[in-house]
């Protein structure tokens, strides 16, 4: 069984394990109010509309974390000022915003005659170069997010199940609505740089939709979503030691296969569980 440990005694493997389950662990949280609300169209507009900002910083020899937190600063006041101003859907004022922020970005990058933004880095990150500093970052926004779900599981159940008795009570669903961008924000900020925002964004979604078809109740998805997300972090990073491919993306690639596969599983189990019925109906 040493075959299951033996890449972890790298100290780079061992970071990128910290590292993802942390982010794992946040995304988890943040990422089951983003499936219940249908916010999932806004996390992959997030997760690649952080370019222009990226590109920006890179080329003036900035942070990119700097960069990236400025885009989800423009990208989350421009879905919420363009809904309030139209009579256009949400989902609208989210697609403008994505398409022009990452073409802006492809632009800027373009334009660049030494290319200094690596988009396949954007993407996928560079999870088995993570430093000491960026697991303490990555903790401590972990943290940060999963006492923010704490403290604001009562609004935000209310404006994700009835907005209007949310509003009814008091609780300013317009405020909580910002809220939850904040935090989508601050998922894909403090992970992408790390993790890169496939991974991301596979996180923030993938563990969370399979846990909801899993189990009911948000508090138990939130603790199964994490545990899925870790356990994916591990097994992907197993996989790209020993078959030498890209470990973020395969990682990413194992969020999309458990969720197909656990949707499949339940298809099946109740055509089973349905079959047995009328069988038993028929003696």
């Amino acid at each position: 069984m040493e075959f299951l440990t033996v890449p972890f005694e790298a100290s780079f493997v061992f970071r990128a394990l910290l590292a993802g389950s942390l982010a794992a662990v946040l995304c988890a949280g943040i990422g089951t109010w983003v499936v219940l609300r249908g916010l999932t169209f806004f996390g992959d507009a997030m997760s690649h509309g952080m370019l222009p900002g990226v590109a920006i910083a890179a080329l003036l020899g900035g942070n990119l974390m700097i960069g990236a937190a400025a885009s989800a600063l423009v990208i989350s006041f421009g879905v919420v000022a363009v809904s309030r101003s139209s009579r256009l859907s949400q989902d609208v004022s989210i697609g403008l915003q994505f398409i022009t922020m990452l073409s802006l970005g492809v632009v800027i990058v373009s334009h660049s005659g030494s290319f200094a933004v690596d988009l396949t880095a954007f993407l996928f990150g560079d999870i088995l170069g993570v430093a000491w500093n960026d697991v303490l970052i990555i903790g401590a926004a972990t943290i940060a997010g999963v006492l923010a779900c704490w403290i604001l599981h009562r609004p935000f159940t209310a404006l994700t199940f009835d907005e209007r008795k949310a509003h009814t009570l008091g609780m300013r669903p317009g405020l909580t609505h910002i809220g939850m961008l904040a935090l989508v924000a601050l998922a894909t900020v403090t992970s992408f740089q790390v993790v890169g925002t496939l991974l991301v964004f596979g996180l923030l979604i993938g563990p969370p939709a399979t846990a909801l078809l899993m189990v009911q109740g948000i508090g138990r998805a939130m603790t199964v979503a994490a545990a899925i997300g870790m356990a994916q972090v591990y097994v992907g990073l197993l996989i790209s030691w020993y078959a030498e491919t890209a470990a973020g993306a395969t990682i990413t690639l194992l969020s999309g296969v458990t969720f197909l596969s656990i949707l499949a599983a339940k298809a099946l189990l109740c055509r089973v569980r349905l079959h047995t019925v009328n069988d038993n109906d028929f003696q």
